[in-house]
């Protein structure tokens, strides 16, 4: 019984994997390529995609490549909720412990997308950072944190580099003038990735104490990536 009970695991550990391949892969991937990165038979490939196709989690083309299916859609619609429900008490801590505007952004294409605001109770001067509001990947804190989460490539700018050195994105008046952002991904380095991409971090005018920033942001980041990664 315990052995039957880690094979399940193992199969369970091996399609999650086979969805984060499926997810880097724009243009699809083959059965015999999937099998290589898994470094595992074709046969227990064909199974776990077979598995994977009938939930809808994952689609194959006429041609044999395989995509990501839109069950994941489905998923995706009830993951949001979840995700504000564990992440709103932490983002108000975040704002309170650095007097700043706090946030969690998602990638959403080639760009950066607010979807939760939490602001310090204290009046000071704040930032019209809002839900909705969106900026290019390469703008601002909250991007470079989610790009330097991704696999390192050769025309990663420098500013993405250091974030992923660091652990964090520090950026000055590059969505407003005065503007200071600290952000961290959401993301445990020691699990799978998921393909799921958000960042937590705060903003506020020249007089942010980014010290405390960017140690209560990276700490909110990875108490969050507990909370809601498997």
């Amino acid at each position: 019984m315990i052995m039957k009970t880690t094979n399940q695991l193992q199969t369970l550990d091996r399609g999650i994997q086979a969805l984060a391949i499926i997810a880097q892969q724009a243009g699809g991937i083959t059965i015999a390529d999937l099998a290589a990165r898994l470094e595992i038979h074709r046969a227990i490939v064909y199974r776990i995609v077979s598995t994977l196709e009938a939930h809808a989690l994952i689609s194959r083309s006429p041609e044999g490549q395989i995509y990501l299916g839109g069950g994941l859609l489905v998923l995706a619609s009830r993951f949001e909720p979840q995700l504000r429900s564990v992440a709103r008490p932490l983002l108000q801590a975040l704002a309170g412990e650095t007097r700043a505007t706090a946030y969690v952004s998602l990638a959403q294409g080639e760009e950066c997308v607010v979807i939760m605001v939490a602001e310090p109770e204290e009046g000071l001067l704040r930032v019209g950072y809002r839900v909705g509001s969106r900026h290019p990947l390469t703008l601002g804190a909250a991007g470079i944190a989610i790009l330097a989460s991704r696999p390192e490539r050769p025309g990663d700018p420098e500013a993405v580099r250091q974030a992923r050195r660091d652990g964090y994105s520090l950026t000055r008046g590059q969505l407003q003038r005065g503007a200071v952002g600290v952000a961290s991904a959401i993301h445990a380095p020691d699990r799978p990735r998921t393909g799921f991409e958000a960042c937590i971090g705060v903003v506020a005018m020249d007089d942010l104490n980014t010290e405390v920033a960017i140690a209560a942001v990276m700490s909110a980041a990875g108490r969050l990536a507990a909370l809601t990664q498997p």
